[in-house]
């Protein structure tokens, strides 16, 4: 499974930022899909997923009413709209695919595949 992740950057407090994922047809038709973030001397954290079967969405407490994650099934792209950026937000930020059936988990550990991390960097 290959996932391949553009956008990122650094932006100031209150800006807004644009991740993609492009996964292969294979991934993308037989996954959940979802964002993880880590930043330095912290674990891997949830952000949001997709499910594979209808588009339900769920965010970390954190990141709901600012982070939009969406998908593309025509170019089996996932994206994260990222609003209202904070300093707390900065972290390296990972898209993943994960279990095809069930509420996507929060763990990392239940994700099988991964892109190769962006940086996103909110100055205050």
């Amino acid at each position: 499974a290959q996932l391949i992740e553009s956008g990122g950057g650094l932006v100031q407090a209150g800006g807004s930022l644009r991740h993609s994922c492009a996964a292969s047809r294979q991934t993308y038709g037989s996954s959940a899909m979802g964002w993880f973030r880590q930043a330095p001397g912290k674990e891997r954290e949830f952000v949001a997923a997709v499910t594979w079967s209808d588009g339900t969405t769920y965010y970390a407490d954190s990141v709901k009413g600012r982070f939009t994650i969406s998908r593309d099934n025509a170019k089996n792209t996932l994206t994260l709209q990222m609003n209202s950026l904070k300093p707390e937000d900065t972290a390296v930020y990972y898209c993943a695919a994960g279990p095809r059936f069930g509420t996507p988990p929060r763990n990392s550990g239940s994700y099988n595949a991964w892109g190769q991390g962006t940086q996103v960097t909110v100055s205050s």
